[in-house]
């Protein structure tokens, strides 16, 4: 039996936000977590990336109107000048954000994320990291003359960490998911200065000093990706326990794109957003979204729903996408 944690604990959840996309995200994410998790006990804070030489233009959430939502539901903006990634990368700002964040435990969402329950009552155990197992075998891509040991084994090595002990030994010999493999729309540790000190280490190495096994890799978008196992491995951390199910599950929910959201979430996480979206002040913010606008508020999303059967959805979310773009109903 895997060890239980004390319920209630107290930790902070960090999210990136920026001006657009994902400032709408993250009112829908705060409004969800006030609504679903009233008695949450840690500090919500939305890290914000600055103007700085490796942004052009000013990345920040400019909209007062936004902002003073933000904070009346409960948010703190982390602001912070990017020095590594920049807009060349935004992905990494949620590898950056993390030496910002009081030293305490945290959880970071992508602000694409509802919250469905009460999530402090997850019994996250801190010591051990982890993350979110809701992926695909999207990274790498095999090549004729390479195999995943031979190029997920060169990583573990270049760090000097125990490969043999990641793999998942039920599952078969070169199949991409015996391989340590997160999604990084969440995860969580114990000190994320000391998470986002080695995640940066290891994915600026990744980056600047490439490894001949991955000279025919594509590097982005998957830079999180690759080095965030790597990451979770050398803290003593692995897959989540069966204890985690709430995340990606009945407590939160990682919807990426509301199209997709429709398409294949439960009836709770439709429930959650038209809950959440339909209080007065959030919606005279969110209507200024055009794909919140049409697939909430002018119910475009039901018409997306009812292109599938979620008893029985594709495997592969490129499979999703397809019919969507071809009802128009794909908007970012």
């Amino acid at each position: 039996m895997p060890p239980t944690r004390p319920s209630g604990q107290v930790f902070n959840i960090v999210v990136v936000v920026q001006s657009g996309r994902l400032q709408y995200e993250a009112l829908l994410l705060a409004a969800s977590l006030r609504a679903r998790s009233p008695g949450f006990a840690g500090k919500l804070y939305l890290a914000e990336p600055q103007r700085s030489p490796l942004w052009r233009r000013d990345p920040a959430v400019t909209d007062p109107a936004v902002r003073e939502m933000l904070q009346e539901l409960g948010a703190e903006f982390l602001p912070f000048e990017p020095a590594i990634f920049g807009e060349k990368y935004p992905h990494g700002n949620k590898i950056e954000a993390l030496a910002h964040l009081p030293d305490a435990p945290f959880l970071f969402l992508d602000t694409d994320t509802l919250i469905l329950g009460d999530i402090g009552q997850v019994p996250f155990d801190f010591a051990r990291p982890s993350a979110s197992m809701r992926r695909e075998g999207t990274w790498p891509l095999m090549q004729p003359y390479l195999t995943y040991d031979q190029v997920w084994g060169a990583l573990y090595a270049r760090f000097g960490l125990d490969f043999d002990r990641s793999l998942d030994r039920s599952q078969p010999a070169d199949y991409w998911q015996r391989y340590l493999y997160f999604n990084a729309g969440w995860f969580f540790g114990q000190s994320p200065r000391q998470f986002g000190a080695r995640f940066a280490t290891y994915a600026q190495s990744i980056r600047d000093n490439p490894l001949p096994e991955l000279a025919a890799q594509e590097l982005y978008p998957w830079l999180d990706q690759i080095a965030l196992p790597l990451v979770i491995h050398s803290l003593g951390g692995g897959r989540p326990g069966p204890e985690l199910s709430g995340m990606d599950g009945d407590i939160t929910c990682h919807y990426r794109n509301l199209a997709l959201l429709y398409a294949r979430e439960s009836d709770l996480v439709v429930e959650v957003l038209e809950e959440v979206a339909k209080d007065q002040p959030l919606r005279k913010l969110l209507r200024d979204h055009e794909p919140i606008k049409l697939m909430v508020y002018q119910n475009k999303g039901r018409k997306a729903r009812e292109l599938f059967d979620r008893n029985d959805l594709p495997r592969r979310e490129q499979m999703l996408r397809g019919p969507l773009k071809a009802a128009g109903l794909w908007l970012r």
